[in-house]
């Protein structure tokens, strides 16, 4: 899965937070589209509502399909294939910039899976996973519920000094050069995701919280 969120602040016309990220992900699907590729998976896009109100698109959609944890999805449970079944999600949620990496949300064991598909996009800036924490966005209730949900880390450009949540988020602050780059960047990563014969490692069962984790990043 990939995804971001559609609502906007009140302000502005939320261009940057998160029309962009919205706009990557549609760029990413098409990309692959018109390469003709045939992925082995499913690959979903979510473009969610209710973020700005507490992430409560993302929220109710785990929920739905997967339960909140692992233990809530027991072998009865009609949710549990849909969870065995899921790989990753990826969320971009930091305005206009061009990716740089991962947030690894504290999943040591993504990070040597994710280390080869950096490779073919290094040339393209995208060098960083970092095993911190990003909060405040749709990855959160993947992560809280125990599956693999990653945000990408991004140059932040206006985005917390001019544009996050104020009567400045609007089109021109987009830069169009900077999307294209993340949307390659979205369409390579799904592209292995859908491909692998391994699914996105989880993190150790103990590690599953209901709570958002330590965030570096709003």
């Amino acid at each position: 899965m990939l995804g971001a969120h559609l609502d906007s602040w009140h302000a502005g016309t939320g261009a940057t937070d998160n029309a962009t990220g919205v706009a990557v992900c549609m760029e990413a699907v098409r990309i692959l589209r018109a390469l003709d590729l045939q992925p082995r998976r499913t690959i979903r896009v979510a473009l969610w509502t209710g973020e700005e109100q507490g992430l409560l698109g993302s929220r109710a959609y785990v929920a739905d399909h997967f339960g909140t944890s692992a233990r809530a999805c027991e072998t009865d449970d009609p949710r549990k294939a849909e969870r065995d079944a899921f790989s990753v999600y990826f969320n971009l949620d930091t305005g206009t910039g061009r990716i740089r990496g991962l947030f690894l949300q504290g999943n040591e064991p993504a990070r040597a899976f994710f280390r080869p598909w950096l490779a073919p996009v290094r040339d393209l800036g995208v060098a960083t996973l970092t095993l911190a924490s990003s909060g405040g966005s749709d990855h959160i209730p993947f992560d809280a519920a125990g599956l693999p949900a990653f945000e990408f880390a991004q140059d932040m450009i206006e985005y917390n000094t001019r544009t996050h949540h104020s009567s400045l988020d609007l089109y021109d602050r987009a830069v169009a050069d900077d999307l294209k780059q993340a949307s390659v960047v979205m369409a390579a990563f799904i592209h292995n995701a859908a491909n692998t014969d391994e699914k996105v490692p989880r993190k150790p069962l103990e590690a599953e919280t209901l709570k958002p984790p330590v965030s570096v990043a709003e």
